[in-house]
């Protein structure tokens, strides 16, 4: 191994979305990081465990699995390791979760390669965040109760669709819709 590589810090990518993955790691590689991608759950814990990462940015929706779930594994792994969140569902229910079990940041995609690089460093908070006026709408007051209810149960459709006296094909939908701002 070239003594540079050495000097690399190792990051772990894990999303679905196998063309982002591609072009964050380019991103990330010039940057001078060592990044190892996976594109599901399984094959980040397997890479997690044979090549410990000090950073991690994960999708919070992997296909049908939760990243939540890969969150918790890697700090269990390595509790220094610096975990950042990504997602296109955001929600205060998962956020909320995310920095429970040890993330140090979440971004709502589309977030750039500075904007990532940013959140693996930020690792205390600003206190000078503009608070909203306006209070959430009804439809993503819905969104953030469905999210809520949904983690409440393990991310398990059909018993958040049975808490919430719905049919799972109808929460599916509600979930598989991007939430709307505000």
């Amino acid at each position: 191994m070239i003594e540079h590589e050495l000097d690399r810090p190792r990051l772990l990518l894990v999303d679905d979305d196998e063309t982002f993955c591609s072009v964050l790691k380019s991103a990330l590689e010039k940057r001078h990081y060592e990044v190892l991608v996976a594109n599901d759950v399984k094959n980040g814990i397997l890479l997690a465990e044979q090549n410990l990462p000090e950073y991690a940015v994960i999708d919070l929706r992997i296909g049908h699995e939760s990243g939540l779930e890969l969150v918790k594994k890697l700090i269990s792994l390595d509790e220094k390791t610096v975990c950042v969140m990504l997602t296109g569902f955001a929600s205060i229910a998962t956020a909320v979760e995310a920095i429970k079990l040890g993330a140090t940041h979440y971004l709502t995609k589309p977030a750039n390669t500075e904007e990532i690089i940013n959140a693996l460093y930020k690792n205390v908070g600003d206190s000078s965040v503009l608070l909203s006026e306006q209070p959430f709408s009804v439809k993503r007051l819905e969104w953030e109760h469905l999210q809520k209810v949904l983690m409440q149960h393990d991310g398990n459709i059909a018993a958040t669709a049975r808490a919430l006296n719905m049919h799972r094909r109808t929460l599916q939908r509600k979930l598989d819709k991007r939430p709307v701002k505000g």
